[in-house]
């Protein structure tokens, strides 16, 4: 099997498309390698089941990473944002977080929301280089192995050329 960086180098283009219901064993092989404390097959699958804007990045037949995103009211809350660790700190990130948002103007909203934990420096890099603001915390919020972890609250207002056109 080719590694990451000869991936990226010798296959097609990197594809930003919806999930299926198909992807979510991949996706959620993904999440339970990146995180202590990873969503199950069933928050995957619910989300798929409510309309979320679920997105997976794909390079060849390999399932790079995933992002879920809710939006409503005026805002999006970018819920989930993942890549697989061989293709970390490649763009691939990068390229899916300005799909969502991207996708969250047309919409129509105004801001786009996320928590990270601050233990997370390598995301606060990502999201802090894509324009997003420390707006406040959430006590407690994520689970840790020694008790609970705070999270940061991120903001990013969206400017009108993300909003659909009359």
């Amino acid at each position: 099997m080719a590694t990451a960086p000869e991936l990226l180098k010798t296959s097609p283009e990197v594809v930003i498309r919806p999930m299926r219901a198909t992807d979510v064993a991949e996706v959620v092989d993904i999440e339970r390698s990146s995180y202590q404390f990873p969503w199950s097959e069933g928050i995957f699958r619910d989300c798929l089941r409510v309309g979320y804007v679920c997105r997976v990045v794909t390079l060849s037949r390999h399932l790079l990473g995933y992002g879920v995103m809710s939006v409503g009211a005026g805002e999006a809350h970018i819920l989930n944002l993942c890549v697989g660790e061989a293709f970390r700190c490649r763009g691939v990130g990068k390229r899916l977080l300005s799909s969502l948002i991207e996708r969250a103007g047309a919409a129509g909203m105004g801001a786009a929301f996320l928590e990270v934990r601050p233990s997370n420096t390598a995301a606060i890099r990502l999201y802090l280089s894509m324009g997003f603001e420390q707006v406040g915390s959430r006590r407690g919020y994520y689970q840790a192995a020694s008790g609970r972890e705070d999270a940061a609250v991120l903001k990013l207002a969206l400017r009108a050329s993300h909003a659909p056109s009359p």
